[in-house]
């Protein structure tokens, strides 16, 4: 009989309570509003989405990772990179964050403590419109936020995969700079309102079997 989950913290957002559960010495999950958001076992697509993203880029690159979750997409994108890296990690709420930094970074091999990593508690897209507005511009911006886009339930001018969101994410880039974005399902809307903001956009599924995630990889042109 398996362990029964231990929940080890819990945190109140709008969306329903984050909860970080624990079953044994590396079995975590991450639940909001009792919906499993992330699990320690299940990562190839986000480990798929940094490495991707991470071997378009040239010498000393400057890296944005919207979301930080359990820091898989975090040390996926660390073991991709060069030394000379510069990597920005911007998470809403600082209890992931602390949580990354202490039960969980067992499995990003404390990733947050890489001298290449900083930290910003804050919006992605408000530093993504920061970056498009002021600078310094980035080689790459990857998203992997909660769901991804998604037709059913986002709005047109969503700030993260509306067209006017894609459009500061471009000007958020250097010349040929890398979008990569991870989803739950496929979003054939979202994929359009790419190209049209000018990029020249690869669509895979990586994993076997089970449910198919997608990683977009938008190369700005």
């Amino acid at each position: 009989m398996s362990r029964p989950w231990q929940t080890i913290d819990r945190v109140a957002t709008p969306e329903g309570a984050l909860e970080l559960r624990q079953r044994g010495e590396r079995d975590f999950l991450i639940v909001i509003g009792g919906r499993v958001l992330m699990s320690s076992t299940a990562f190839m697509s986000e480990v798929f989405l940094a490495k991707t993203a991470c071997q378009l880029l040239g010498a000393k690159p400057r890296v944005l990772i919207g979301g930080l979750g359990m820091g898989l997409t975090l040390r996926a994108a660390l073991d991709a990179l060069p030394a000379d890296a510069q990597v920005l990690v911007a998470e809403l709420n600082p209890q992931v964050v602390a949580w990354c930094r202490g039960p969980l970074a067992i499995l990003s091999q404390d990733g947050l403590a890489d001298v290449r990593v900083q930290v910003e508690v804050a919006d992605v897209a408000a530093v993504i419109g920061r970056a498009a507005r002021e600078g310094p511009r980035f080689d790459a911006i990857i998203l992997d936020l909660y769901e991804g886009p998604h037709a059913a339930t986002q709005k047109p001018d969503n700030p993260f995969y509306g067209a006017k969101a894609l459009a500061h994410s471009r000007d958020a880039l250097q010349p040929g700079g890398v979008l990569a974005v991870w989803s739950e399902d496929p979003d054939a809307a979202f994929e359009k309102r790419l190209i049209a903001a000018g990029f020249a956009v690869q669509v895979d599924h990586p994993g076997h079997g089970g449910r198919r995630h997608v990683v977009y990889t938008a190369k700005s042109k």
